[in-house]
């Protein structure tokens, strides 16, 4: 059989038993049934809170895991660049927020297209500048209905939003003005907080972080603003977020797949990691010739490289270490005794998800030891 070209060279192994172990690498892998725990829980634990769940999509950048989580639960889900929203609005998934804010003229015209194409409240986003509202608001008016908006908080990286409660009121008293606005809430995302190591110092940070975002609420509801959504919350601090009765919708992307960052952090003071790893780079030995080590044909073509090392997951029985060896290549050091052989296949958890899926055109999903699927990555290179 030919491959086929858009589901790739391994198109022909789809329900071939043990297909897992013959594919062509470097290949990104998915466990389908860890994948549907993982969205199955984080579903139930905002279900059990009463928060609503509009889960990030700059993990996935799948319209088919995003109608999962729709169909688990999600309320919407949150899209940290305009062509993530594309993506998704075009595949029919409901309840977009842009978490990012959207500039230049052009921009706003795709966005304001894409609000029609989505239909009323299907289309969110943020913003934290009073020039950008009020070009936004002229463009909006060609709409039957307002568009939606929040205003973005600058609680962690500083990188966008209002920097404190009284920016965060002048510029809402500027959007309920427009009339082709209309304010929704706040979004206070602390990303900064999501991979501090230890659980009890991560906890505390993100109880300041409430506090803080409950005040800048207190004060716009006080001046009479609707504040209907306070949103935030990643995988790292939901556990707590969710209960405490501050954010009424959570943000959180990396638990769909859980990567070597969140397992260390999620992992730590002795606990299991609340989810499970969903997602791989499965890569072949394409050399035993040095003593000491082996070559895969996965490099920094194949992995973030702005985080942790890639871990073994499967493949070596034994103590093994990761190290980028080039462009296509990567250095697996093991004893003599677990050394793998040639063209053995090695999976590995991902060091950072997000970035590593945006390498790749689609997921090769498993049930254990068979290929079952290849789904594409719709929002890949959408930046």
């Amino acid at each position: 059989m030919r491959p086929s070209p858009t589901l790739g060279p391994n198109a022909y192994l789809v329900g071939v038993a043990g297909s897992r172990h013959t594919l062509d690498t470097p290949a990104l892998l998915l466990d389908r049934a860890a994948l549907e725990r993982n969205i199955a829980k984080m579903a139930a634990t905002a279900e059990r809170h009463g928060i609503g769940l509009r889960p990030h999509v700059k993990t996935h950048k799948s319209a088919r895991i995003a109608q999962m989580q729709i169909d688990a639960g999600a309320v919407g889900v949150s899209c940290a660049t305009l062509g993530e929203a594309e993506a998704m609005v075009h595949a029919g998934i409901p309840g977009v927020l842009v978490t990012s804010p959207v500039v230049s003229t052009n921009k706003l015209r795709r966005l304001v297209a894409l609000a029609e194409k989505a239909g009323p409240r299907q289309l969110m986003l943020v913003v934290d500048d009073a020039c950008n509202v009020a070009e936004l608001a002229v463009l909006a008016a060609r709409l039957a209905y307002p568009l939606d908006v929040l205003i973005d908080y600058q609680c962690g990286y500083h990188r966008t939003g209002v920097k404190d409660a009284d920016a965060a009121l002048a510029l809402a008293r500027t959007i309920v003005q427009t009339g082709s606005l209309r304010l929704r809430g706040v979004q206070a995302y602390g990303g900064h907080l999501q991979h501090i190591a230890v659980r009890e110092a991560r906890e505390d940070a993100a109880a300041r972080l409430r506090d803080e975002v409950g005040a800048l609420v207190r004060t716009l509801e006080a001046a009479g603003m609707p504040i209907e959504i306070v949103t935030g919350v990643g995988t790292g601090t939901h556990e707590s977020d969710a209960s405490a009765g501050v954010f009424t919708e959570m943000q959180p992307g990396s638990y769909v797949f859980m990567d070597a960052e969140y397992t260390q952090v999620l992992g730590g003071d002795s606990c299991a990691p609340p989810y499970e790893t969903a997602l791989f780079v499965q890569s072949a030995v394409v050399s035993t010739q040095a003593p000491s080590w082996v070559t895969v044909d996965a490099g920094t073509k194949s992995f973030a490289t702005d985080s942790v090392a890639p871990i073994v997951a499967r493949g070596v029985s034994g103590p093994s270490q990761y190290a980028f060896f080039g462009d296509e290549h990567g250095k697996l050091i093991v004893d003599t005794e677990h050394r793998p052989a040639l063209a053995a296949r090695i999976e590995f958890t991902t060091p950072h998800c997000d970035p590593t899926v945006n390498l790749y055109d689609r997921y090769h999903v498993v049930d254990e030891d068979t290929l079952v699927d290849i789904w594409p990555v719709d929002a890949r290179g959408k930046l």
